[in-house]
């Protein structure tokens, strides 16, 4: 194997794609708060110091559809449970098996094949 090719883990994957979603969430806010301000006509409340608003919208848009696009309901329940929650805290993988009336094992094989959907879905794989 040459120093170039790296093997990618699946412990790699499943972090990659965590990150994108826990970013997700604040991508969110963040663009519904430009959007505010830009409504108010208050556009520099809080200083700037990295500005990428188009990047973040395609992000936002992007990891939006692989959400509603790439995952079955239950895949989609379980990411918006663990991952997505932003009313509340993130549930425990112990709640969310048993707020969704699922087998432990199960329980892991879905949320295991949501995350490697959503890696697919976003080109991370």
């Amino acid at each position: 194997m040459s120093a170039a090719y790296k093997e990618i883990s699946v412990k790699d994957i499943q972090e990659a794609v965590i990150r994108d979603l826990k970013n997700y969430k604040a991508l969110k806010v963040k663009l519904e708060n430009i959007r505010e301000r830009k409504e108010a006509s208050a556009l520099h409340i809080f200083p700037v110091l990295k500005r990428n608003e188009s990047i973040d919208e395609l992000k936002a848009k992007q990891i939006e559809r692989a959400i509603n696009d790439s995952l079955d309901p239950i895949e989609r329940k379980i990411i918006e449970y663990k991952y997505l929650n932003i009313n509340s805290r993130d549930m425990t993988d112990l709640e969310i098996h048993m707020e969704l009336g699922l087998k432990k094992g199960k329980y892991y094989i879905k949320k295991k094949e949501a995350i490697f959907q959503l890696a697919k879905a976003l080109g991370i794989i």
